[in-house]
């Protein structure tokens, strides 16, 4: 089966890419009654500046707010699940991975629970964060088709340039909003993204046939459901929701320890011993002798007996914030996933978001810590952050990685921009600077 992404058309559009760039860096720059803002379309317009108000930066990739396994959950759970396989048949027949498009779906909220597709293009697109479980809402990252459509409750198109965030000008796209059957109210959003031919009449078209259908097919599951449901049958209590807890730990001497439940979360500092403590617990979920993790905290291999007090302690300190993080013992464990900031950046490079990966990397692990497994901890995210950027993310990525602490004295990596830089960028000269300084 052909992919009717196949053929392309070249659509002129409404305006020129100058024009649009022009326009969009008067807005930010503060001049919203400059005239050239007439020269973009109204919907783009307008959404720029639903953009400016909501904060939104002009060059700031977008925030994963889904961890793997909270995106697991949730997609597992989502109503959008059981029509997955109806969208990859309408909008991505035949060979995906070579569809020359990127299908993206969503849900209510602009979070990305979906994104398939051409293998190149997620490839590249990945760079900039359009992953599974970043939030690409207008308050997020300003004007695109998912997030636009989302606010318009309606199908748009958004070409290039018109993107209020830069990172996106090369990309265009075509989404359109799904609702319930029944209440009309958004449950998700579709999403295309390539080339022009994202942005033909025809995309619309199609990515909005494929949202009726999708409503279509939740109506016939629903009420095929019912029907199978007995009226006496009684449901069982539902399943309480579960509680979410994160440890950060980049570029901080004292973690921070944030524990949500129902309705409530409370964020607390550790003591840089408890921090050691709960870091190697999270990062051993299958568990730790109370031998093993002595020596991971202390460096010594009889410190089991020192390590013992201490983790009473921090059973208290859980008990009143976070009862569900409270180790067991023989061997000491985490009954509950505890994500991790450090463990998050891991999970970016692994998906390719290589730009995200960089913004949430705050500085290594514990930096004052000596415990060797934090020691161990901290060279292996970093050695992870430069080497997946130096394999694989683009010139851009590897400028902004350079110019952190991290990178600032790393002169293979200062040289590897270097060859990537165009030879009349006015990097260059910066870059040979910091080059010649270091091998002095």
């Amino acid at each position: 089966m052909s992919s009717p992404w196949s053929q392309r058309r070249d659509v002129s559009p409404e305006t020129s890419r100058l024009l649009i760039e022009r326009a969009h860096e008067e807005l930010v720059s503060g001049n919203p009654a400059d005239q050239r803002l007439l020269d973009v379309r109204p919907l783009v317009r307008e959404s720029w500046r639903r953009s400016l108000a909501s904060l939104v930066g002009a060059e700031s990739p977008p925030r994963l707010e889904l961890s793997i396994r909270e995106l697991e959950d949730y997609r597992r759970a989502h109503p959008l699940a059981g029509v997955m396989d109806m969208v990859r048949a309408l909008l991505l027949p035949g060979e995906a991975e070579e569809s020359g498009v990127i299908v993206a779906i969503g849900d209510a909220a602009g979070r990305l629970l979906w994104v398939e597709g051409d293998r190149h293009l997620r490839s590249l697109t990945d760079d900039m964060g359009f992953v599974a479980g970043s939030n690409w809402s207008e308050q997020a990252v300003g004007t695109s088709a998912p997030g636009t459509a989302l606010t318009l409750d309606r199908s748009v198109q958004i070409r290039g340039a018109e993107h209020f965030n830069r990172l996106v000008a090369p990309w265009s796209c075509t989404a359109a909003p799904v609702h319930d059957p029944e209440t009309r109210r958004i449950v998700g959003v579709i999403d295309v993204t390539g080339g022009v031919e994202a942005v033909t009449p025809q995309a619309q078209m199609l990515v909005d046939a494929t949202a009726r259908a999708i409503e279509g097919e939740l109506l016939v599951a629903r009420l095929r459901s019912r029907s199978q449901t007995l009226p006496a049958r009684r449901r069982g209590p539902s399943r309480p929701v579960a509680a979410r807890a994160t440890l950060r730990v980049l570029g901080r001497d004292r973690a921070q320890l944030e524990a949500a439940g129902e309705g409530s979360e409370t964020v607390i500092e550790l003591t840089a011993r408890h921090a050691e403590i709960l870091l190697m617990l999270a990062t051993h979920p299958h568990g730790l002798s109370a031998e093993h993790l002595g020596e991971l905290v202390y460096g010594e291999p009889g410190a089991a007996d020192t390590l013992r007090p201490e983790l009473v302690r921090l059973r208290k300190v859980l008990e009143r914030v976070a009862p569900q993080l409270v180790p067991t013992s023989r061997p000491y464990r985490l009954t509950v996933a505890l994500e991790t900031d450090a463990q998050n950046v891991i999970s970016l490079l692994d998906r390719g978001a290589h730009r995200v990966a960089l913004a949430a990397y705050r500085g290594p692990v514990l930096p004052d810590s000596v415990a060797p497994g934090v020691e161990q901890l901290r060279e292996t995210v970093r050695t992870a952050l430069r080497e997946a950027l130096m394999a694989e993310a683009g010139v851009d990525v590897l400028v902004a990685f350079a110019d952190t602490a991290e990178g600032a004295d790393d002169v293979e990596l200062l040289r590897l921009c270097l060859e990537m830089l165009p030879a009349r960028s006015p990097r260059r000269a910066g870059l040979v600077a910091r080059i010649e300084r270091l091998e002095a």
